[in-house]
């Protein structure tokens, strides 16, 4: 296939960035998109061109690291995917095919298609764990009795990969799919239930001082996510959040 390639290109944070053309060709059906990106920043490479930088690691829809906004789509075309296992046969011969990092104020440019997700990781360290002792003296989870129905719930909200997609996709760059999903996993077990009201508490203020918006209702968030995630997720930390607000 013979391609064009819009491409956001920034140097640093303070850049003002700018969308720059790159025809590439001989791109094969069967390479990801990834792949198709490596292709292209070798030849930059070669001729003497700085290369695109992109953020990636597994490259197999677990780490969430390759995070791409394409065709005005988070990871693309393709549903229930990441960006590193969207390939080149969703699309065709002569298209042009605009990349760019993910749009959010908590989501700062770092450079070209990489963005600062730190945000995420300080909203879990706000609440998004369960202290325990770890004694040696601890009763074995296992031996602890769970409804079948809320350890599935628990285990489909722990799927989230927190890749930001529920942020692009949401035209208010909301977080709260996210974080939903990490209180949900907590709330729904015997073990999450100890600091659940403060947990919840501290994730929304974390969440709100990092500057994400509020829930637009539109449901964007879920039809993006490569895991699934679901809005019942959102209706359940809001129960957990107005029920902890009271208690505080």
């Amino acid at each position: 296939m013979n391609l064009t390639l819009k491409i956001w290109r920034q140097k640093n944070a303070d850049d003002k960035g700018k969308m720059v053309d790159y025809p590439i060709s001989n791109i094969s059906e069967d390479m990801s998109f990834l792949e198709m990106l490596d292709v292209l920043n070798q030849e930059l490479i070669d001729k003497g061109e700085e290369p695109v930088a992109f953020d990636h690691d597994c490259r197999e829809g677990i780490c969430g690291s390759c995070s791409l906004y394409i065709n005005g789509r988070a990871h693309g075309p393709d549903t229930l995917i990441t960006a590193c296992q969207l390939h080149m046969r969703s699309f065709k011969d002569g298209d042009t095919i605009y990349i760019e990092p993910w749009r959010a104020t908590a989501f700062p440019v770092i450079k070209d298609l990489i963005v600062d997700r730190t945000s995420f990781d300080r909203i879990q360290q706000a609440g998004g764990f369960i202290s325990v002792n770890t004694s040696g003296n601890t009763q074995d989870a296992n031996a602890i009795p769970i409804e079948k129905q809320n350890a599935d719930m628990a285990f489909d909200a722990a799927t989230c990969i927190g890749c930001g997609a529920c942020v692009a996709a949401c035209k208010n760059s909301s977080a709260m799919l996210f974080v939903s999903a990490k209180v949900s996993q907590f709330a729904l077990l015997p073990q999450g239930r100890v600091e659940a009201t403060d947990r919840v508490l501290n994730m929304v203020k974390q969440m709100d001082d990092e500057g994400f918006g509020n829930c637009t209702n539109t449901g964007a968030c879920e039809v993006e996510c490569p895991k699934g995630i679901s809005l019942e997720n959102i209706a359940r930390m809001n129960r957990e959040y107005l029920a902890a607000s009271f208690k505080g």
